[in-house]
This record gives structure tokens, sequence and C-alpha cells, in this order.
């Protein structure tokens, strides 16, 4: 059905540009040509020919001059919102995602406002002309423990005030509430586990705060949440927990767990050396209540790409 409908579309995009080819049409007249479009095809079809879909299905043959590379996994409405994106690379990530996700058009949607193609390309620390075009070529891949970590984590579907106070425990609980958001923004393949999931070590009980498994790494990601700055102490105490599953909770066929500290605010400096020197993959990455800057984002992902 997708694929029949984006054909149609398709078409109808190839025939509003050959007729404007066909005259000397201006922006005005063109204008004109698809409201005059859209009035006929109303009137004789239905719904679904406004002036804004057909100015879609002209750029629609425009970005895709052979439709059988668009993705009939995807609907229409995915495309709508694929189309809003001038670059192509970045396009084609959000394409391949959308389809090897299997993301609502709401969550795509979401997705682009987060940033997200330019969060995994800042996250990796290598951006260059390279990284950008396999990136937008096979989407994100799993293949090692860094490779789940985003810097930072946003959490704008709480609805929190940016500079709000919060209990770290009730920050835990808004994310359990929204687990499915919260997945979301965590990345493919993860299930959630539970919360402040009990680790007994000399018969004294700690508490993970969140527990999740990640499929395709075949590994238990331990997540604690700090409303503060990155302390010393909480790699220390995330590296005990990893240990513990290590050794306890681990099957044969698991890799070995994750660590991720999500906090408040962190310094780059700080954190290479309360995180290094561990044998397991301990992480630290900030979060925030606001969608990013993406005007800052991409200038930040210029930067990067001049120093390599």
């Amino acid at each position: 059905m997708n694929s029949e409908l984006l054909a149609t579309y398709w078409e109808i995009g190839k025939l509003i540009i050959e007729v404007e080819s066909s005259s000397k049409f201006d922006h005005k007249s063109s204008r004109q040509l698809i409201l005059n479009l859209s009035r006929q095809l109303t009137k004789e079809l239905g719904s679904g020919f406004s002036r804004a879909n057909l100015f879609n299905m002209r750029k629609f043959f425009i970005e895709y001059p052979n439709v059988q590379t668009a993705s009939g996994h995807l609907s229409w409405s995915h495309y709508c919102e694929l189309l809003i994106i001038e670059d192509k690379q970045k396009r084609t990530f959000y394409e391949k995602e959308t389809e090897n996700s299997t993301w609502s058009v709401r969550e795509l949607k979401r997705q682009i406002d987060s940033s997200l193609f330019e969060k995994l390309l800042l996250s990796k620390g290598n951006a260059n002309k390279e990284t950008v075009n396999e990136l937008a070529r096979k989407g994100q891949e799993l293949a090692q423990p860094d490779d789940v970590v985003k810097d930072p984590y946003v959490f704008e579907f709480l609805g929190i005030p940016e500079n709000k106070p919060i209990l770290e425990k009730d920050l835990e609980l808004r994310l359990i509430r929204h687990i499915e958001d919260f997945l979301l923004e965590l990345g493919k393949g993860f299930m959630f586990v539970g919360s402040q999931q009990r680790v007994t070590i000399n018969n004294t009980h700690h508490y993970v705060d969140m527990v999740f498994y990640n499929k395709i790494l075949k590994s238990y990601i331990l997540i604690e949440l700090k409303t503060r700055k990155l302390k010393i102490s909480d790699a220390g105490q995330l590296n005990t927990y990893l240990n513990y599953y290590k050794t306890e909770i681990n099957d044969i066929n698991d890799n070995p767990p994750i660590g991720i500290i999500i906090c408040a605010e962190k310094d780059e400096i700080g954190a290479e050396y309360i995180l290094g020197g561990y044998e397991n993959n301990v992480f630290a990455s900030r979060f925030t209540y606001v969608l990013p800057n993406k005007d800052e984002l991409i200038k930040e992902l210029e930067i990067a790409m001049k120093d390599e």
C-alpha cells in the first residue's frame, strides 16, 4: 500500500515539474498551477491533495528522481517529515533509522527535533566526512559498548523546566512513567528490566537506579541517575555494580555489562580522570530537559570536522 501511494504521489510530482518545464513558469505562476491542480484533484478525488501536499509531491520527485530508492516500508507521512530536511546525508540517515527501528511519524519527528544525527556524530568524538557518510549510509550501528552512549540525553518529554531542582528519586519515577519515551531516547535494542534492582554484597543491599538489557549487544545496561555534577565516588559505585552483574547475573552468552552515569553536569577533563582505569565499561553523560539548539549543534559539528 505504501509503495503504491508513494508511486502515485511521485507521478503527480513528476507531472507538476514537467508542466513547469514546458512553459515559462516563475515562482508565482508555479504556485497558481499547484492551487489550480489542488482544486481539481480535490473535486475529482477527494481529500489528500492540499496545496501543501502537492508541494511535497513536487519535492518528492525532485529529491527521489528514481522512486524505487524510496522505502516502501515508510508511509507518505514519514516522507513529509523527511522532506523538511534539506541535507541529503542527514535525510538518508533518518530514513534508514526509521525503517530499521520502525519509528512512528511522531517518533521520527521527535528524533529529528532532538538532533539525533548530530548527537551521534559528536558523541563519537571523531566526526569527519567519512563518519558522516558512513552514518548516513548505514544508520546507527551497535558494535561496541560506547555505541550505545549519547551525550547529552534529552528528557524534554518530562516537561520539567530547565533549571528546576529535582530529587534523583523523582527523576527516576518520571522516567519510568515515560518509559516508552525514555527507551526511544536511549536508542535501538533497549529493553527495560526494572528500577532499584538489588545488588547484595557481604549481606549489604545496594540498589541500581535503572537496569536495561540491549538485545543487539547482548549486554545489561546499568544506569545511575545523578541530579548534580559527576563525582569520583559515582564511578566506583557503578563499577562495583558492574562487577556484581558480570559475576552473579550474566548468563554464559551475555557480554560484559555496561554502566552509564547520567548526570546534570560534568567537565570533560574531570570525567576523563574519574572514568579512566576501570576494566569495566563505565561512561558518563549529561542530561537536559530542553531540545538542543540545532544551529549550535551543527556549528559544533562543523568545528569538530575541521579539527579532524
